[in-house]
């Protein structure tokens, strides 16, 4: 279908166009200005989703959908209906004997009807949410927002200092457990250290590690003295070799005065003889002279012997004391290992303890906490022109355009159910033929527009 039959149409329907173009103005206008009018107010709030508590370092949920389902929730609502006193009123208490018949309370009645009427939407690229009411009052509606938005607020303090509580409360409860538990530890330690002696962990039994190794070196000099002495004892005849007997100075004299008479002895057997009573006195006195010397010498080495004696005795009373010296080492070690399991477990209380008391500081100090990661950014003010219906010239604009949409749909309807030929191109697509002439209706009419009217013929063929 081409303009010209749409243009054709029109001309012929135009009175069926006309007065449904200027009913629907008619009627745009009549409901514009009869329906009850409805305001909407609008705040919104910004919310801090990536911010931690300063206290206890806890996020509240990040997603705006949920501060969208808390801020449209039942709690809020109530708190908005409680804020305002709107279930005070005796005509808002009958409203709801109405309404319901009684069931019920006003409270939850007004809260899930304010929830009809509130739209809450998050921002699509920030953290704003906008909270809009739409009712029949500016001020009411605005007072309805605000309150929505610092009941949003105090909720979410809420459900921040509640946990909290119950946290300080628990942490509390515990926290008295655990000191108990770490006097008790702290009590067993003391009565072990007292029993036991112990004052310093580490002090005394070094001090026995050390005696046991100064008895341990004194038995190893010991054993070595033995083992000479009896090396010595054992060498027998080899006696005048040992460095005992050769570094004594009586035994040197002795030696020393040997040689001498000796030579004399052979010097007067060369010259006297044999047998010459001077030569045989000299003679005794040399035997005499060694029998002094072996005597000496059989007096310095019997003193070995004495001396193993001795310190088998010394090695005997040592190797008693080491052992003993090993078992109190070893109670020690045990005592020892008994104060560092007490010691463990005192320090263990004390950690569970300081963890807990921290953690119940944490928690005391957000209990009592009264800020919110949410501020208002707009408050609320009374509309001053209704959000339904539109004012009188906005709706009569979209009433003039809705008029012409439907009064040509109505042409076109009518034109469809009774179909005419209106011009040549019509009957042309209705008989599948050419058009060969058309024949006009002759007007009187001025030569001036002879010319116009034979091209008006030839186009229309």
């Amino acid at each position: 279908m081409n303009p010209l039959q749409l243009f054709l149409i029109l001309r012929a329907h135009y009175k069926a166009a006309l007065y449904v173009a200027l009913g629907t103005i008619v009627v745009t206008t009549a409901i514009t200005l009869l329906l009850p009018k409805k305001y909407t107010a609008t705040t919104e709030v910004l919310v801090d989703v990536k911010s931690p508590d300063p206290v206890v370092a806890l996020m509240m949920p990040t997603s705006l959908a949920t501060q969208v389902d808390i801020i449209s929730s039942e709690r809020v609502s109530r708190r908005v209906v409680r804020t305002l006193g709107l279930a005070d009123t005796p005509a808002v208490r009958d409203q709801w004997m109405r309404a319901t018949g009684g069931k019920g309370t006003a409270e939850e009645w007004l809260a899930q009807l304010l929830l009809k009427y509130l739209t809450v939407s998050p921002g699509r690229d920030s953290n704003i949410v906008t909270i809009s009411y739409t009712g029949a009052d500016p001020a009411f509606a605005a007072a309805v927002v605000n309150g929505f938005a610092q009941a949003y607020i105090d909720v979410t303090i809420d459900l921040k200092v509640e946990p909290a509580r119950q946290y300080a409360q628990w942490f509390g409860e515990q926290g008295k457990l655990l000191r108990d538990n770490l006097e008790k530890a702290q009590s067993a330690l003391s009565e072990f250290q007292q029993e036991k002696g112990i004052v310093s962990r580490d002090e005394q039994l070094d001090a026995d590690t050390a005696k046991l190794s100064e008895l341990t070196s004194e038995l190893t000099k010991v054993q070595a003295e033995v083992s000479d002495a009896r090396s010595k004892q054992q060498s027998g005849s080899a006696g005048d070799a040992l460095p005992e007997v050769a570094a004594n100075p009586v035994i040197s004299n002795l030696r020393g005065e040997i040689v001498k008479q000796e030579a004399k002895l052979q010097e007067t057997g060369l010259n006297l003889g044999v047998n010459h009573p001077q030569y045989l006195q000299m003679q005794s006195e040399v035997n005499a002279l060694k029998q002094r010397l072996e005597a000496e010498t059989q007096r310095v080495t019997s003193g070995f012997s004495a001396s193993r004696n001795v310190g088998t005795e010394r090695e005997a009373a040592l190797k008693d004391a080491i052992e003993e010296q090993k078992k109190k080492l070893l109670e020690i070690r045990g005592e020892r290992d008994q104060l560092a399991v007490l010691e463990r477990d005192v320090d263990a209380a004390r950690n569970a303890y300081d963890t807990v008391s921290k953690r119940y500081t944490e928690t005391d100090l957000a209990s009592q906490s009264t800020q919110a990661n949410v501020s208002v950014l707009t408050p609320a003010l009374p509309p001053l022109e209704p959000s339904f219906p539109q004012p009188l010239g906005k709706t009569m604009v979209m009433a003039v355009a809705l008029g012409f949409l439907f009064g040509g749909g109505a042409a076109f309807l009518l034109e469809m159910r009774d179909r005419r030929i209106r011009s040549s191109n019509d009957l042309a697509e209705v008989l599948l033929l050419p058009v060969l002439g058309v024949i006009v209706q002759a007007k009187p009419q001025s030569s001036r527009f002879a010319f116009w009217r034979r091209r008006a013929a030839l186009v229309a063929r």
